[in-house]
C-alpha cells in the first residue's frame, strides 16, 4: 500500500564542486530534497585522493550525524536520498553507487528509470558481467567501465547512447563532477553556484534536482541542464556538450503538479506558479456552489489557494495533518474505523459543521484514501462534499522513475468519473482537462510536458506491454 495512497517522489540528486565542506552542503541539499525519497540516503566525496562513501537506509538527518559527516571530509560530493522505483527496498540498492574501473574511481546517483535496463543487463550478465545490485542504475556504471572510450568524459556520453528511458544522473570522479540529464528531459537538474568568498579559490558549483536545496546552502540557480547535455567541472572550468541528438521534449508534468517543493523552480518555472494555476483552472471549469475550500493536505493546499482565489469561495484548513506519524505505530486492537486517514488527518468540526466544502486534492490514485476523507469531512458535519482533482484522471503506470501502482490498482483506469464519484461517496466528482493542466504549467513556454501517465501515450518505444494492457475487459 503507497503512503497515504499518494505516488511515490521518484529520487533527489546532488552534487558539489570546489569546497571546504562539500560533505556538509551535501547532506543539506539532501536535507531540502528528502520530499523525494525517504528510504535511503548516501554520500560520496572526495578529498582529492580517494572517494568515501556513506549510505544507509533511513532519513538523511538520522543517516549523517556530525560522526558520519567528520569521515566524509572532502572538496566534491555527490549525493541521493531514495525511493525505490526500479530494484528492491535494501540498502544495497542505496546509492550513489561505486565502481572502481580503468577510468579510475567514479560513483553516479540517478533520478529516473532506465526502460531498456533489463535488457541490457542482460546481455552484460552473457558476457561475463557481475552485478552488485538490482537497481536499474547499475547499469550506467557497468557500461561506463566497459566502453572503449579512453577518457572518462568520452566513455559516459558513450554509456548514455546505449540506454532509453528517465537519467538525470551526477557522476563524481576524484577531480571532477558530471551533470547529465537525458535528450528528452523527463526529470529535472538544476545547477548553482555559490560566489568564492576573499581568498578562496573558484566559485562552489553546485547542482540538484530542485532549487530549494539550492536556498538552503546559499547558491544561486544559474539554470537548467538542458537535455541531452554533459556538464563537466573541473580543475580546468566547466565545460558542456551534447551526447545525444536532441529528441522532443518530455518533461514530467507531475513533477508541477505534486512532486516537487512549492518553493523550487522545475523545468525553469517556479512550481508554485503552476499549481496556484491549476487551481485557477479548475475552477474554471469546474465551478460549484460551496461556502469553503479546503485543501488535503499538504498535497492539495497550493491548488486550493488558486481555486479559491478564482472562485471567490474562502479557503479554509479544514482538515489538520500531524506531520509525526513515523513508520510504525500500534494500532488498537478493536479497529478504528479509517484509522490510518486519522492517523495522519483530522478534520476541524467547527470549520466543517454545517457547510458545503470544496474538497481540492492533487490526484485520486486508488481512491481508498479519498473516499475515507469524504466520509471523514461528512462525519464532521458537512452538508456537501464536491471533490476537485488539479489534474486528469491517472490511466496508466509511469515507466520513467515514479513508482505508480499498475493499471489494475488505477481507480480510473478502470472506472468512470461518475463510477469514482460513487465510490468515494462526494456529491460532484471533477477533474482539471488535460489541456488545462497544461496550460496551468505553461506548456510551450519553456518545455513540453510527458503525460502518459493520464493519456496512455507513451514517449519512449522501451516499455512493459503486459503493465500497461487494460486492466479490465470494457468491450
Amino acid at each position: 500500500m503507497l503512503p497515504f495512497d499518494k505516488f511515490r517522489e521518484e529520487c533527489g540528486v546532488v552534487a558539489i564542486y570546489a569546497h571546504p565542506e562539500a560533505e556538509k552542503l551535501a547532506y543539506l541539499g539532501l536535507h531540502a530534497l528528502q520530499h523525494r525519497g525517504q528510504e535511503s540516503a548516501g554520500i560520496v566525496s572526495s578529498n582529492g585522493l580517494t572517494l568515501q562513501l556513506h549510505r544507509s537506509m533511513g532519513l538523511v538527518a538520522d543517516i549523517f550525524t556530525e560522526e558520519v559527516l567528520a569521515k566524509l571530509h572532502g572538496t566534491l560530493a555527490i549525493g541521493h536520498t531514495r525511493y525505490s522505483t526500479a530494484g528492491d527496498s535494501a540498502l544495497f540498492n542505496a546509492q550513489p553507487i561505486t565502481v572502481q574501473s580503468n577510468k579510475g574511481m567514479i560513483a553516479l546517483a540517478h533520478n529516473g528509470n532506465l526502460v531498456n535496463a533489463a535488457e541490457i543487463r542482460g546481455r552484460l550478465e552473457a558476457q561475463g558481467s557481475i552485478f552488485q545490485t538490482n537497481s536499474d542504475t547499475e547499469v550506467i556504471v557497468h557500461l561506463i567501465a566497459l566502453s572503449k572510450e579512453h577518457t572518462l568524459p568520452e566513455a559516459i556520453a558513450d554509456a548514455l547512447r546505449r540506454v532509453e528511458g528517465a537519467f538525470s544522473l551526477v557522476i563524481l570522479s576524484i577531480d571532477r563532477i558530471f551533470a547529465v540529464r537525458d535528450p528528452r528531459g523527463f526529470r529535472p537538474l538544476a545547477m548553482g553556484r555559490i560566489p568564492r568568498e576573499e581568498g578562496l579559490k573558484p566559485d562552489t558549483i553546485v547542482f540538484a534536482s530542485e532549487t530549494s536545496a539550492f536556498d538552503l546552502i546559499g547558491a544561486t540557480y544559474e539554470r537548467e541542464v538542458k537535455p541531452g547535455e554533459l556538464v563537466v567541472v573541473g580543475p580546468e572550468g566547466i565545460s558542456s556538450r551534447f551526447f545525444a541528438a536532441a529528441q522532443p521534449q518530455s518533461s514530467c508534468i507531475f513533477e508541477h503538479v505534486y512532486f516537487s517543493r512549492p518553493d523550487s523552480i522545475v523545468f525553469g518555472r517556479q512550481v508554485q506558479e503552476s499549481r496556484e494555476e491549476l487551481g485557477r483552472q479548475l475552477a474554471r471549469e469546474a465551478p460549484v456552489e460551496a461556502d469553503i475550500v479546503v485543501p488535503v493536505p499538504d498535497s492539495g493546499v497550493t491548488a486550493a489557494v488558486g481555486y479559491a482565489d478564482q472562485s471567490g469561495i474562502p479557503f479554509r484548513f479544514g482538515l489538520i495533518r500531524n506531520h509525526y506519524v513515523g513508520r510504525t505505530f500500534i494500532e488498537p486492537q478493536q479497529s478504528v474505523r479509517d484509522f490510518g486517514v486519522k492517523l495522519k488527518l483530522n478534520p476541524v468540526r467547527s470549520l466543517l459543521e454545517g457547510k458545503r466544502v470544496v474538497l481540492i486534492d492533487d490526484s485520486i490514485v486508488r481512491g481508498t484514501t479519498s473516499r475515507k476523507i469524504v466520509r471523514m469531512i461528512r462525519g464532521a458535519g458537512a452538508t456537501e462534499v464536491h471533490m476537485r482533482i488539479s489534474c486528469p484522471p491517472t490511466i496508466s503506470p509511469c515507466f520513467y522513475g515514479v513508482d505508480t501502482p499498475s493499471k489494475k490498482q488505477l481507480i480510473a483506469a478502470n472506472k468512470t468519473v461518475e463510477e469514482i464519484r460513487e465510490y468515494i461517496g462526494a456529491d460532484s466528482l471533477a477533474y482539471l482537462s488535460l489541456e488545462g493542466m497544461k496550460k496551468a504549467c505553461g506548456e510551450d513556454e519553456k518545455t513540453t510536458y510527458c503525460t502518459a501517465c493520464y493519456t496512455g501515450s507513451y514517449p519512449t518505444n522501451w516499455v512493459d506491454l503486459e503493465e500497461i494492457q487494460p486492466a479490465i475487459n470494457k468491450s
